[in-house]
């Protein structure tokens, strides 16, 4: 209990310790631009952002912050943070309000949200009742619920830092102006910021875009081909095809059979699932078709579903477990899409599962185990789970609701992973576990889904002959391990830094004759290697062969086999790490055995 106070008293000093921060460097832009108008300036997880519109620049460009902006912005917090300013709430009514704030429209539409009652100071929605409360430090007055610290003097001097500049809509709308989004961070003491700060570069490492471009993995062409569209490059094309072929194996050995459906379907279709209705500002325009509208699909279950009313069912034949690698296409605004973990056309290792009730607590076991089996198999080793359960508007019976629920936990219960749950986060159609994964930099990744669907199996009226001939209504449900093929890949690609497990590399090693007398005998052992099952590349550029171990390195390849005129002579080769460690001489066939072990294990190295 004692530790659980103390987390909650230091979560709640970080709050406060952001929150006041965020609103000194309000003060500070303020002061370096009068004119600017403010937005709002929330405390986030590891940091804090405020928003301004500085106006635009006599040519018309919208004005944004400098890297030297940024600096002055930063020396001028320390300033106000060595005055040791008290911070003073006093509520006000809605007319003082207007007149606190007569000259920043941003924070007038906010205050009238807050008057009007159901939002927050930042305008989020809240069942809370309105308070109008305003903070103050120094000269600076600011809309605010708090809470903050007591003074400025208790934010450490050398423990914040701007970090970056964004544009961001007003409200997230993009009809709305678009407001400068300053980044910043702020900890305890200096020692944790400098923690944090190199943590924010080891990711800048290891994003998936930068290394995607330098180990040659995949591109996106936004001008010629589309925003959010992926090209997968040879290599990444091929551990793609690596995961999906071990993926595809474990699937046939849990008893799941493969469908195939179109990448179309017609408007009734989509009508008949709730999709028009529900999701169509996340699917692409219609296409017409000899009079008709067609739509890319966003999802594919709508298509298993037709699979499954394709002939009758009988209670013997339950359950159906089909798996498709079907890719999708949902319409991303172009300001979100991001490398490989927000796209517009991906890939998704779906699967629908039709059950009988009795059979359902079974399934749900199996398909988290599933889960956790397949995620472990890539290296992630780290879980949490979040079990969203019904909400006020729903589909379905209470007792279905129920039934599904108790499963869902019980199974996360017996895997013995954390999990918390999301009371009323559900959706209208049925309860879910979403599994999230902590990648190398302890960041959470949402990549595998169990969610029940009552709604489908009405709306297509899905039935199966029971025992007494009587006709049922299938438990369905959606199931993802991967998720997103595109996703999955992005948050591999930065968990591992791009140092791929050996099963997955594209290339496991690379065979380098020192000089050009070796390559022969260099073409011999990559022969052998290639007809062990190895995937094996020959250096034989005229480089040096420091140069070519570099080069090996840079790709993250996991092998180098150096051979020069000792090895030639005794049909070894000179093993090399990544890493930079040499495990010295091995023989041919010891390396093959050695890789093989390495491979079959799934190991790093």
């Amino acid at each position: 209990m004692a530790a659980k106070h103390n987390a909650e008293e230091e979560s709640e000093l970080l709050h406060k310790l952001r929150h006041s921060t965020a609103h000194v460097m309000a003060q500070a832009v303020v002061d370096r631009f009068p004119d600017a108008r403010i937005a709002i300036g929330p405390p986030i997880k590891d940091g804090f952002y405020y928003d301004f519109d500085l106006g635009r620049d006599p040519d018309g460009s919208l004005r944004t912050f400098s890297s030297e902006d940024l600096e002055a912005i930063e020396k001028r917090m320390r300033q106000i943070v060595a005055g040791k300013h008290a911070f003073v709430r006093r509520e006000v009514s809605a007319g003082e309000a207007r007149q606190l704030f007569a000259d920043q429209p941003y924070k007038i539409e906010l205050i009238e949200g807050l008057e009007r009652g159901g939002v927050d100071e930042y305008g989020e929605a809240t069942e809370e009742p309105p308070i109008l409360s305003i903070y103050q430090h120094d000269a600076f007055v600011d809309l605010c619920r708090g809470p903050h610290l007591d003074h400025t003097g208790q934010i450490p001097p050398d423990a914040f830092k701007l970090l970056s500049v964004a544009g961001a809509y007003w409200r997230g709308d993009e009809h709305n102006p678009m407001l400068q989004r300053i980044y910043g961070t702020v900890w305890p003491n200096r020692k944790q910021l400098e923690a944090y700060v190199e943590k924010i570069e080891e990711a800048k490492r290891r994003d998936h875009r930068r290394l995607g471009k330098e180990l040659d993995l995949f591109s996106t062409t936004a001008d010629d081909i589309g925003g959010g569209l992926v090209l997968w490059h040879p290599k990444g094309a091929l551990m793609r095809h690596l995961a999906e072929e071990f993926c595809k194996a474990e699937h046939l050995k849990a008893g799941y059979d493969f469908v195939s459906t179109p990448h179309i379907g017609r408007a009734v279709l989509w009508e008949t699932s709730g999709h028009l209705d529900f999701y169509k500002e996340s699917m692409y325009a219609p296409l017409d078709i000899e009079g008709q509208q067609f739509y890319l699909k966003p999802m594919n279950c709508p298509f298993h579903v037709h699979i499954f009313k394709s002939r009758t069912r009988s209670y013997r034949d339950l359950p159906q477990r089909w798996a498709e690698w079907g890719t999708v296409y949902r319409f991303e605004r172009s300001g979100v899409l991001h490398g490989l973990t927000r796209v517009r056309g991906f890939t998704q290792d779906d699967a629908h599962l039709f059950c009988r009730p009795d059979q359902m607590p079974e399934e749900i076991d199996k398909t988290l185990n599933f889960c956790l089996y397949i995620l472990r198999s890539f290296g992630f080793t780290d879980f949490n789970a979040y079990l969203s359960t019904r909400p006020e508007k729903r589909v379905g019976e209470d007792a279905n609701w129920e039934a599904a629920e108790q499963a869902l936990e019980a199974a996360l219960l017996r895997a013995q992973i954390p999990y918390q749950v999301d009371a009323g986060g559900g959706a209208f159609y049925g309860p879910k576990i979403d599994l999230k994964v902590y990648d190398a930099l302890e960041r959470e990744w949402q990549l595998s889904t169990i969610q029940f669907d009552f709604n489908l199996p009405e709306r297509f009226d899905l039935n199966y002959v029971g025992e007494d001939g009587k006709q049922y209504r299938p438990y369905m449900i959606h199931r993802a391990l991967m998720g997103s093929e595109e996703r999955f890949f992005g948050v591999l690609i930065e968990h591992f830094g791009g140092a791929f497990p050996v099963w997955l590399s594209p290339v496991q090693a690379v065979v380098i004759p020192i000089a050009d007398r070796h390559i022969e005998a260099a073409r011999q052992a990559a022969a052998q290697f290639r007809a062990a099952g190895l995937r094996v590349e020959l250096d034989d550029s005229s480089e040096r062969m420091n140069a070519k171990i570099r080069n090996a390195q840079l790709q993250k390849t996991p092998y180098m086999l150096v051979i020069g005129d000792r090895e030639a002579a005794a049909d070894v080769v000179n093993v090399r790490l990544r890493t930079g460690e040499q495990r010295g001489a091995m023989s041919v066939a010891e390396f093959i055995a050695y890789a093989q072990e390495v491979v079959a294990r799934k190991g790093l190295i």
